[in-house]
C-alpha cells in the first residue's frame, strides 16, 4: 500500500533537519524495513514536508515502531524540529492524505 503524508519543519530548524536525515540511525532504517516499509521518501516545499511511504500495512507498521525505543528517541529529537509531527498512534493509521486523482 501507498500512504502520503504531509509534517511541516519548522522555519528555523530546517538545516538542522535535513542533516539530522543525512544521518538517520541504522537501526531505525531496519526496524522500518522490518515493519513493513519497502521505501519512504520525503520531499520538502519551503516548510511544508510531504512523505510517501510504501508498505505492507500501515496500521501494522505504526503498531511496530510506536514504542521502539530507536523510534521513540527518533521522534522526540523530531518533535524538537517540527511543527506538525508524524503520528504514531493507532490514530495516525488514518491520518494519510487522501488521493484526489492519479493517472
Amino acid at each position: 500500500m501507498r500512504i502520503a503524508l504531509h509534517t511541516r519543519v519548522r522555519e528555523d530548524r530546517i538545516e538542522e533537519y535535513e542533516a539530522a536525515h543525512r544521518a538517520v540511525p541504522d537501526e531505525l532504517t531496519a526496524a522500518i524495513r522490518a515493519a513493513g516499509a519497502t521505501s519512504w521518501t520525503i520531499w520538502r516545499s519551503g516548510c511544508e514536508l510531504f512523505h510517501l511511504l510504501e508498505c505492507e500495512d500501515y496500521g501494522r507498521l505504526l503498531a511496530a515502531l510506536e514504542h521502539l525505543p530507536v523510534n521513540v528517541a527518533w521522534q522526540a529529537r523530531m518533535a524538537d524540529l517540527l511543527d506538525v509531527v508524524h503520528d504514531y498512534s493507532k490514530d495516525g493509521a488514518t491520518a494519510g492524505i487522501p488521493v484526489v486523482w492519479q493517472l
